[in-house]
């Protein structure tokens, strides 16, 4: 069975990637990037490009060429630079599905949400459930799985927020800990898709996928303290609704700039309603129990790795706002006191065009520290504050070398700001 799997390389499908290909069906991946799917699995073929394109059948039509099936894995939170759910989420998929029904590939698996429904609060929500309408109302053999929260090895959406905030030394602050949800192993999602391709107990089923216990907020993440090594907080402390909407709303806008929030407003919309589904679907679909909170933590490793990745998001969004703040503000001081910094350069090689170099050198401060804030150019901007940086203390020492003795330090200070800029570099990458 040939087999395309949508979202190959994301938080469950790549889960399903692996399963597929162990249990020996011919696999083609498809994402944004088919780069970034072959540093993934590169002996697998790969298909590039945005859902959000694909929204007739005669675009799916060249990918469908000689595919059995399909897995639909794929899925953005929210609107934002990179995502458009209704054309990626609910067009492109009913467009595939029709691409489907005419090209003859028969198998469909979908993997939306609990709580999709077309009068739901968020357009996550509303364009899962148009696609899984979409898909009952087609003649296709299809199958709707309903995940949990997913815990994966791999740290993405709400799985990284977790261990992000369970990396919060001392005190323990939380929104919404008495929200309540089930979790569900990424394993046992891939294994129900490789059930629902590969027998008929699951055609024109939808079911959901869930763990029996159902767990607060607090305690999950909890679970994810002890599972990462951490000592359990002191305190917890509760996070204000109106708090918490300001720091999704803030989110949400960084979404337009590129960056992919787990606490978007769509994520505590969600966490609001509760994530709970039927476990007995679940088991009734594999003949066991799906995998506890505690178990699929037990499966997973949890070395160093976790732990500094745990800490590593949790400073990142202050490092990189640090980073932007300090060379927007250096191109905006340099700009105000133009005349004060041209004084510096007097009795210098600089000193005959001192104001072209102190605005050319202000202007480009700006854009690094804008370049910083933009998701798609936050590593170039970040590794262009380290050249310049040097750029800077080159030709800085070299035209007014007593500045290295100002008691304020002018140049001692650039070098700290090379290291924050080396470990915004080192931590902005896209998965």
């Amino acid at each position: 069975m040939r087999v395309l799997v949508l979202g190959g390389y994301g938080l469950i499908g790549s889960e399903v990637v692996r399963r597929l290909r162990a249990d020996g069906l011919e696999v083609i991946g498809f994402g944004r990037s088919a780069a970034k799917g072959k540093q993934f699995a590169p002996d697998i073929d790969w298909v590039g490009a945005d859902l959000a394109t694909l929204v007739s059948p005669e675009r799916w039509a060249p990918h469908l060429r000689g595919v059995d099936a399909v897995v639909n894995a794929s899925g953005a939170l929210q609107n934002g630079a990179k995502d458009k759910l209704g054309a990626s989420q609910d067009e492109a998929i009913v467009a595939l599905i029709a691409a489907c029904a005419g090209s003859g590939t028969r198998r469909y698996v979908q993997i939306s949400a609990p709580g999709a429904a077309v009068n739901a609060k968020t357009a996550f929500m509303r364009t899962k459930a148009k696609a899984d309408a979409a898909l009952r109302a087609s003649a296709l053999e299809w199958t709707i799985l309903k995940p949990g929260l997913v815990v994966s090895a791999y740290a993405y959406g709400g799985t990284a927020l977790l261990r992000m905030l369970a990396a919060f030394p001392v005190a323990q602050p939380l929104m919404l800990p008495d929200a309540r949800l089930q979790t569900v192993a990424a394993a046992d999602v891939a294994e129900t898709v490789a059930v629902a391709l590969t027998t008929d107990r699951l055609v024109r089923h939808e079911l959901s996928l869930v763990e029996r216990p159902i767990h607060t907020l607090a305690e999950t993440v909890s679970a994810f303290r002890a599972w990462l090594g951490f000592r359990q907080s002191n305190m917890t402390l509760v996070i204000p609704r109106f708090v918490g909407a300001v720091v999704g709303y803030c989110a949400d806008l960084a979404g337009w700039l590129g960056w992919r929030s787990p606490l978007r407003t769509t994520a505590l919309e969600v966490l609001t309603g509760n994530v709970l589904g039927d476990s007995d679907q679940g088991e009734a679909a594999l003949g066991r129990p799906l995998k506890t909170l505690a178990q699929s933590l037990d499966a997973l490793p949890a070395t160093m790795q976790e732990r500094i990745f745990a800490r590593a998001q949790l400073v990142f969004p202050a490092l990189a706002l640090s980073l932007a703040a300090f060379w927007i503000a250096s191109g905006i001081v340099a700009i105000t006191h133009a005349n004060a910094a041209v004084r510096v350069l007097n009795h210098t090689p600089f000193e005959q065009s001192a104001m072209t170099w102190v605005v050319a050198g202000a202007i480009l401060d700006v854009i690094i520290g804008i370049g910083v804030c933009v998701r798609a150019t936050s590593r170039p901007a970040a590794w262009s504050a380290v050249v310049v940086s040097i750029a800077y203390i080159a030709l800085g020492s070299w035209a007014t070398p007593q500045l290295w003795v100002d008691p304020l330090g002018p140049f001692m200070k650039i070098i700290p700001v090379i290291a924050l800029a080396l470990a915004v570099a080192a931590l902005a990458q896209e998965r």
